[in-house]
């Protein structure tokens, strides 16, 4: 693994990395870590995993789907 070293980091951006950390419950290397991961788009997105989560948002949302008919009639009406 490489190292890297960063320098002059801002006190307000290491409080707010050291705020995360502990929150997390991580260590201030594995939260920067963490943070560059998810900035550089490396972290792996497990589809099923994915989907299943959307699943269970869906199952929270109240009201009518958001369905293509519907989606022209907002358009069309000016909402959207």
């Amino acid at each position: 693994m490489a190292t890297l070293t960063i320098k002059n980091i801002p006190d307000p951006v290491y409080r707010r990395l050291k705020h995360q950390a502990a929150h997390h419950r991580r260590s201030l290397n594995q939260e920067i870590i963490s943070c560059l991961e998810r900035s550089s788009g490396s972290v792996p997105v497990d589809p099923e995993t994915f989907l299943a989560r959307a699943r269970d948002i869906r199952k929270l949302v109240k009201g009518p789907l958001l369905t293509e008919r519907r989606l022209k009639q907002l358009k069309s009406a000016g909402r959207l």
